[in-house]
């Protein structure tokens, strides 16, 4: 009797550790579906990564564009500069003329040459862009002495300025506003059988600047 009941007790301990196995607590299924759901977050996330870096590309891009953009107006800008202004004599004393014929005069005592216009070694300006320009020129000369300049431009006289024979020190000065084309020359000439005077403190000087491009 007693083995028969022992033999019950282990089959039914047998059928209820049969269960656990093939009934497990863990849902199979569900976790699987659990991995599905994450794999397909995590897709999700790599596309929108990918949206994030591809957008960020682009916005370099733009930046860059813009950047270059900037330097290219910035450059421009400089290349608008053009401004100069110099006194006759760089060093010393004295009159310059007179002379037998009208003689351009070169201004040694360049005080600023913005954009390199001016040429000291010839007294000519050169225009490096289509504009309106402003020039203005000063001309100094002692008692007894006759002072004339002209400006000219491409050697056509624009304008001029003059002082007689005087009992004391005479001084004159002139502008014009010009319109100019790339490479017109201006210039001041000196009449003939006259004389201007300069010194360290530059009297008789020369100068222009570019208005606005055209």
């Amino acid at each position: 009797m007693m083995a028969m009941l022992q033999m019950v007790l282990l089959l039914c301990a047998g059928s209820s550790l049969a269960e656990e196995i093939f009934s497990p607590s863990v849902d199979i299924i569900a976790e699987l579906q659990k991995l599905k759901n994450m794999n397909e977050r995590i897709q999700k996330l790599e596309e929108t990564m990918a949206k994030v870096l591809s957008e960020n590309e682009a916005l370099k891009t733009t930046v860059q564009d813009s950047q270059n953009k900037l330097e290219s107006l910035q450059k421009e800008n400089e290349g608008k500069k053009v401004a100069f202004s110099a006194g006759l004599m760089e060093f010393g004393t004295g009159h310059t003329g007179p002379f037998n014929i009208g003689k351009t005069l070169v201004y040694k005592k360049v005080f600023n040459n913005i954009g390199g216009a001016y040429d000291s070694n010839t007294g000519i300006f050169t225009a490096p862009m289509k504009g309106a320009y402003y020039f203005r020129f000063y001309g100094h000369c002692h008692g007894g002495t006759t002072m004339a300049v002209s400006l000219l431009k491409n050697g056509e006289t624009q304008c001029s300025l003059h002082s007689s024979k005087r009992s004391s020190n005479g001084n004159a000065s002139n502008g014009v506003v010009l319109t100019l084309e790339i490479g017109d020359q201006i210039s001041t000439r000196l009449w003939e059988n006259t004389w201007v005077y300069d010194d360290p403190a530059s009297y008789t000087s020369f100068g222009g600047f570019l208005l606005f491009p055209m």
